[in-house]
């Protein structure tokens, strides 16, 4: 593994994107466990795009204009519904839950960060694009090589991620002594969602 793979990585993943925003919500307005819970869940959503890209399937995507679009407005309409989730949820967040109720909560954390990612085909392409470059020449196996590559960039981005999410937790408890702040928070949270959801939409590729 190079250190030019490493760098290019590491800027890739922290330029703010619909994932750091996942989860940078989710340590402002819930735990720090939840921020576990949102990294894991978008970086995971990750892995369907490294293997589409190592096994060629993100080559359809790429020319096929209808396959394209289909997976693209599939994630524009998962982004405002949880825009709308977020946007008419109560500001009124609960400090005490009981184990089942939490559990649930983080399985659906975990669900909704894994759909944003997997819903978004321009991560295929991306991948398809970013990983051949790394790759050692006349390699027996690239696809080996690709996947690895892959996991190694999985594992960057949850360590990433956490780290937004954490120093957004950190501020946590300061906004929630304030309620009326915490709401527009949220709200603007909910905007910047249905932004990100307006911007995929209005993208070619």
């Amino acid at each position: 593994m190079s250190l030019d793979f490493f760098l290019t990585s590491l800027i890739v993943v922290l330029i703010p994107g619909t994932g750091v925003i996942y989860v940078l919500t989710h340590g402002l307005l819930r735990s720090p466990s939840f921020v576990w819970s949102a990294a894991v869940g978008c970086t995971l959503g990750i892995l369907p795009h490294i293997a589409a890209s190592a096994f060629g399937v993100a080559a359809l995507l790429h020319t096929s204009a209808m396959a394209f679009q289909v997976v693209k407005y599939a994630g524009v309409a998962y982004l405002l519904y949880l825009a709308y989730g977020m946007w008419k949820d109560s500001a009124k967040l609960s400090l005490e839950q009981n184990d089942k109720t939490l559990q649930k909560n983080h399985r659906q954390t975990i669900l909704n960060g894994l759909l944003i990612n997997i819903l978004n085909p321009k991560l295929s392409i991306f991948f398809l694009a970013f990983l051949p470059q790394f790759i050692t020449p006349n390699i027996t196996s690239p696809i080996v090589e690709m996947m690895i590559l892959g996991g190694f960039f999985m594992g960057l981005t949850l360590v990433v991620f956490l780290l937004y999410g954490f120093c957004a937790a950190s501020l946590r408890q300061f906004i929630l002594q304030k309620p009326r702040p915490l709401q527009k928070i949220q709200r603007g949270f909910a905007g910047i969602f249905i932004l990100l959801g307006v911007r995929l939409a209005l993208e070619d590729r």
